[in-house]
């Protein structure tokens, strides 16, 4: 789809929904789910959850890192993170990594030499081998990773010790159209 199609798209969209639907969204958002993803064109998030505007507070990154919490070195991810827990009061987070991502390769001995800001951001590991060019198992491993450090979040960390957020790992395989769900020691399909 070319930038022109978009444009005609933008411009005809105030048509497309009713007068209701935008006084409804005018009045305020009260989503129950943060859907956290990579940024990469493929994922479209309404598409995969079926979500209606306002539904889904929505934070992309590249390759859907979470960095570590740290008010020394803020950051945006962490701001949006804050805002969805303790202001909008989500009482779901969902990590979502994919399938044929540029930044688990990256991450894996992709080359990226390039982009520095990028590599900074990634902080790429030792390259390896992986044993699947669609990088399920690595992308997984990286979903699992982006928990376990959203956890380490102190108001996440309070919310679900006090049973008010759930955080879930999500893998979207962009082949198959599939999601499976982080279980204790695999991906299960949802």
């Amino acid at each position: 789809m070319d930038f022109h199609r978009f444009v005609q798209h933008a411009r005809a969209h105030a048509k497309s929904r009713s007068r209701a639907a935008g006084q409804r969204l005018a009045a305020g958002q009260q989503p129950t789910t943060m859907f956290i993803t990579c940024a990469d064109s493929r994922i479209v998030t309404a598409q995969i959850t079926g979500a209606e505007p306002g539904s889904l507070f929505e934070l992309r990154t590249a390759g859907n890192v979470i960095p570590p919490y740290s008010l020394h070195a803020p950051s945006s991810e962490m701001a949006t993170i804050e805002f969805a827990v303790l202001q909008l009061g989500v009482s779901e987070i969902v990590v979502c990594g994919h399938s044929h991502c540029g930044a688990v390769g990256a991450l894996h001995g992709g080359g990226i030499d390039h982009l520095p800001a990028m590599r900074g951001w990634l902080r790429p590991k030792a390259p390896r081998k992986a044993s699947d060019p669609a990088m399920r198992a690595e992308g997984q491993e990286h979903v699992r990773a982006q928990v376990q450090i959203l956890l380490e979040y102190p108001f996440v960390a309070q919310r679900v010790a006090e049973g008010t957020l759930r955080v879930h790992g999500w893998f979207y395989d962009i082949e198959t159209g599939e999601v499976s769900a982080g279980a204790e020691h695999a991906f299960l399909p949802l």
